[in-house]
């Protein structure tokens, strides 16, 4: 019997399925045989930067739209399970994986102060990506919590929360990095 296997894509409030990060990680976790879900978020907030309140009426909005589209997805019909998520989308992926029980690894793409307390899956099954010009993120408070979790945290210096700095050709080879360490990890899920 053939193993079926998932993705589920998570994005961020204005970074969608097109953009590089999940562009790529999609088409790697294509390649090596994933069935492909992306999310959609819609009528989110706007400019919550900075404001706690907003930002978990987005973080819940996120995680109840999430939910609403994965419903008809038999999660127990799937033998591995990759949730990736970009941003707010971190939130959503752990929060969703922990309320519904479901063991799946997951690629967090600059995730947020909140993404850790969602987390709740056993260690090494994560893994994390951040710039350290990231205003979204206190990135000492994410580094301790990951550290506390075991989650490998993958830091990019002078780059921002798209994982992007000002010269463009470092861009391309921090994304050709970040893309190796995506396909290293999607490669081992076994």
């Amino acid at each position: 019997m053939e193993q079926k296997k998932l993705a589920v894509i998570f994005p961020g409030i204005g970074y969608h399925k097109d953009k590089p990060l999940l562009y790529y990680a999609a088409r790697l976790a294509k390649s090596a045989g994933y069935d492909m879900q992306h999310i959609e978020f819609h009528d989110m907030p706007q400019k919550i930067r900075g404001n706690a309140a907003m930002m978990q009426t987005a973080a819940a909005l996120a995680v109840q739209q999430a939910a609403e589209q994965l419903s008809d997805t038999d999660c127990s019909a799937y033998s591995e399970i990759l949730l990736i998520g970009k941003s707010i989308g971190t939130i959503a992926a752990a929060r969703y994986a922990a309320e519904n029980d479901i063991h799946a690894r997951q690629i967090w793409y600059t995730p947020l102060n909140a993404t850790f307390s969602d987390a709740a899956f056993p260690q090494k099954s994560c893994i994390a990506f951040l710039g350290t010009d990231d205003p979204w993120s206190d990135i000492s408070k994410i580094r301790a919590d990951a550290e506390k979790q075991q989650i490998p945290l993958y830091l990019y210096p002078e780059c921002n929360h798209s994982l992007e700095s000002p010269d463009v050709l470092h861009n391309i080879r921090n994304l050709s990095e970040i893309m190796q360490i995506t396909s290293d990890f999607i490669q081992n899920m076994n």
